[in-house]
């Protein structure tokens, strides 16, 4: 039986795949068809698809060192990579062989697939952006890794009690994790605390040693990670803490059994939760012991690989490129030079400019309070030696400056890794941009906005560091396999090519005037709609209106993405269809996901805002159902697969000038919803493409806002002139969404009205319930909503992570492309 299935791995026949698949349930988890459970079946699935990919896996390596290639690392801390059986079968080529199979063995693959526990690798934006990153590095051939961290607990498990987030422990890992190999050979010592030892060496130079350190290991977990129909499987290295000590044996013979196991609770804690809560000293330290532990080994694993067939540095930075993912890495910038001074004795010129060319940081934000920087005194304490190699960077660049700019003391400051406060901290975006030879922004006017606002001292002396690479998504998952009826469609109307090169699917464009296409068009998203009604129904008890126009702002909770705005507008709606019901021939149903962090009170508060509001629209019977509202718990990866298919319409409303760029547009787009959204972010340039008729964009641009905030804005001038949005926060101010709990929602209020509406929630209210009331009209005429839709669809080609990935690596790491792939 055994060499039957080593046979098999060659061929994709139904009786090979059945054969691998009874093979893990019997010798692997040794069980069988009459005790095994759902998740059984899923793991002897996975397993059995593992194997197919372990072949190529291991050629895909061996090949990397025989042509002795350039190689990608990209470092994040956040991998969002959702489920993976669905994804893998689609890449390898043999989804519908494997569902035949099962089938034939009487097993449902889609309930197979709704078995397996997504990974809690990361949280919003950043880490789906890295996953969409490493699938593309894949299908386009490119020697690639990613390098992360193995959170035991991920973030956290969302529940919404009595309308409030609860956070709960997403032990994502209670029954393993069949994709992941663990790999205790590559086991890395990582470093921490300690002092710097100088002294002379034998030619009388001076040495410094960082010594009496404490030691944690990091160990090494793979996952692969296959190109679309292709024989490339790259890997994604994530790591462990581990204890140098396990057990003090001598403290558990005298009965000392907490203690003897300190060290290993103490060590381990490292790799337990993606963002502990910072908000005290223990916390910050954690978070920065965290980015320190996941930098260190990957550069020790990148180098092990790179001296494999390399006895220099000479050639390091034409073999090795380092994308940093935002600031959270960045500390791998002053590893890199510690390895090169201290451990391989390089002269400080040559190993600045090895790191400089070897490293490349993309900045996700603008938000002042989201620029990542440590305290010196965190820094002293925990990496004494990194503290002095960024002090000489620091100094060595002011001397720069100072030469460049003599006199310019105001220019210095903002310069300066070191920020001169009362407490004195490290800058990591400054690190990052003077440590690397490419600093992008993620959006055009995200870029522009780097350039002219953020860093444009940095921008006058190194302009030609500055570029922009777009975000964008892989449309193998977020079209392919989270809408496979839609997929279908497109693929028999315009071939499949669009697949792997996004680009194609501007053919559609060709098609609109067919009118069976617009029919079979409307059919899936109404079948979309109804299976995600179900998921509600199911989930949250509540009966929505499958024919209702679905509106979707589904995103982490933050204050400038403004799911507060929605609310205020949700509530004029209610308001409105209360007093003239019969007005109203449509309904629609407001859909919100998103986690807010644990430690931000106000996102918090927007949640219990949202549920409130939901709660007293849904039991308004005079409504007569035209109008739900629904929070969607524990927002992840399959959550979105279920509702972007579903979305008519795509809330895209964050204050302008704030948002990076948002791949959520970009995938709702790309499955057909129509966009309302500011001048923000990729939505620009969404509008550009699909064209200003077929989006809706409302606001303030980002200019005007600024303007705004200089001229002295006066929130409360706003609701004077505005009786509608005066009856709406008077009904939140007096208690009508909080019962007996008046002052609930007052910290919001405070917000908006006496502390200056900082997000311009107020200010952009009437043109949002303006857009809104035309959004509302139009999707009266299914036709014509149904040719805005597939426009959207075909001219979403600029935004794959394909084209993305090309261009960092043309303009970024100097890597070829195969044109073909």
């Amino acid at each position: 039986m055994i060499d039957n299935i080593k046979n098999d791995l060659g061929q994709i026949t139904h009786e090979s795949l059945k054969h691998s698949f009874q093979h893990h349930l019997k010798y692997t988890l040794v069980d069988d068809k009459f005790s095994a459970t759902k998740m059984d079946n899923f793991i002897s699935l996975a397993l059995s698809v593992r194997d197919r990919l372990a072949e190529k896996w291991l050629l895909t390596q061996q090949s990397y060192y025989e042509n002795n290639v350039k190689r990608v690392y990209y470092l994040s801390m956040e991998f969002l990579i959702g489920r993976l059986l669905t994804n893998n079968l689609i890449n390898l080529g043999i989804y519908d062989e494997y569902k035949l199979a099962l089938e034939e063995l009487g097993y449902d693959i889609h309930e197979l697939e709704e078995t397996e526990v997504e990974a809690g690798l990361g949280n919003g934006g950043l880490g789906r952006l890295a996953s969409c990153f490493l699938d593309s590095i894949a299908s386009l051939g490119i020697p690639g890794y990613g390098y992360g961290i193995r959170y035991e607990f991920g973030i956290f498990y969302q529940k919404i009690i009595r309308g409030y987030q609860v956070e709960t422990a997403d032990n994502w890992l209670r029954v393993g994790n069949p994709w992941e190999i663990t790999r205790p050979r590559s086991l890395f010592p990582v470093k921490f605390y300690g002092r710097v030892e100088t002294q002379k060496n034998s030619q009388g130079q001076l040495e410094n040693k960082w010594v009496d350190t404490q030691e944690v290991m990091a160990m090494a977990h793979d996952i692969p990670i296959p190109g679309y129909k292709n024989n490339t499987v790259n890997n994604l290295r994530l790591w462990s803490a581990r204890s140098s000590r396990e057990l003090e044996l001598e403290l558990f013979q005298a009965g000392d059994y907490l203690q003897s196991v300190k060290n290993k609770h103490e060590s381990e804690i490292i790799s337990k939760v993606l963002y502990p809560a910072d908000h005290n000293e223990l916390g910050k330290e954690l978070r920065f012991k965290q980015e320190y532990f996941f930098i260190s080994a990957s550069l020790s694993d990148i180098i092990r690989r790179y001296k494999k067939q390399h006895d220099n540095f000479d050639q390091f930075s034409e073999k090795v490129a380092i994308q940093l993912n935002d600031t959270h890495p960045a500390l791998a910038i002053a590893e890199l030079m510690h390895v090169l001074l201290d451990i391989e004795n390089i002269p400080w010129e040559k190993a600045w400019k090895v790191t400089v060319n070897t490293f490349a940081f993309t900045n996700h934000t603008i938000l002042p309070e989201a620029m990542e920087k440590w305290s010196l005194d965190l820094f002293k304490r925990v990496l004494p030696r990194h503290l002095d190699i960024i002090f000489k960077i620091n100094q060595m660049f002011m001397d720069q400056v100072a030469e460049r700019y003599p006199g310019d003391l105001g220019k210095m400051n903002r310069m300066s890794i070191i920020e001169e406060n009362h407490t004195k901290y490290i800058r990591m975006a400054n690190l990052s941009i003077l440590g690397s030879h490419s600093t992008n922004g993620v959006a055009e006017l995200h870029s522009s906005i780097l350039r002219e606002k953020v860093f444009p001292d940095f921008h006058e002396m190194f302009p030609n560091r500055f570029n922009n690479k777009t975000n964008g998504v892989t449309p193998r998952r977020w079209l392919k396999a989270c809408n496979p009826e839609l997929s279908n469609l497109i693929t028999d109307c315009i071939g499949n090519s669009w697949v792997r090169d996004l680009s194609k699917i501007i053919k559609l464009q060709d098609h609109i005037e067919d009118s069976q296409l617009r029919n079979r068009w409307r059919i899936i998203k109404t079948n979309n709609k109804k299976r995600l009604a179900k998921h509600i129904q199911d989930t949250l008890n509540l009966t929505i209106d499958p024919n209702s126009l679905f509106e979707t702002q589904i995103k982490r909770i933050h204050e400038y993405k403004r799911q507060v705005l929605s609310v205020l507008h949700a509530i004029a709606l209610y308001n409105r269809i209360r007093k003239n019901p019969g007005h109203y021939t449509s309904s629609r149903t407001i859909l919100f996901s998103g986690k807010a962090a644990p430690g931000y009170a106000m996102a918090k508060l927007v949640i219990k805002f949202i549920n409130s509001v939901a709660d007293k629209v849904n039991d308004d019977s005079s409504l007569q159902g035209k109008l739900k509202i629904a929070f969607l718990p524990n927002y992840s990866v399959s959550l979105a697969e279920k509702i972007i298919p579903a979305a008519d319409l795509s809330v895209q409303i964050s204050t302008a000038g704030m948002e990076a760029s948002g791949t959520g547009n970009m995938k709702l787009s790309l499955n057909g919803a129509l966009t309302v959204g500011t001048l923000d972010g990729a939505n620009i340039e969404i509008m550009k493409e699909v064209g200003q008729e077929n989006i809706y964009i409302f606001g303030l641009n980002a200019e005007e806002v600024q303007n705004k905030k200089q001229s002295g804005y006066q929130p409360r001038d706003i609701v004077k002139q505005n009786l509608e949005l005066k009856e709406v926060l008077s009904m939140v101010q007096k208690g009508f969404f909080s019962n007996s709990h008046q002052d609930l929602f007052q910290p919001i209020l405070e917000n908006l009205l006496n502390h200056g509406d900082p997000y311009m929630v107020l200010a952009d209210f009437q043109a949002f319930c303006d857009i809104q009331n035309e959004i509302g009209q139009a999707y009266l005429d299914t036709d014509t909503w149904v040719r805005k839709s597939i426009t959207n669809v075909s001219r979403m080609g600029a935004f794959s992570s394909d084209r993305s990935i090309k261009e960092y690596a043309k303009d970024i790491w100097n890597i070829p492309v195969n044109s073909d792939k």
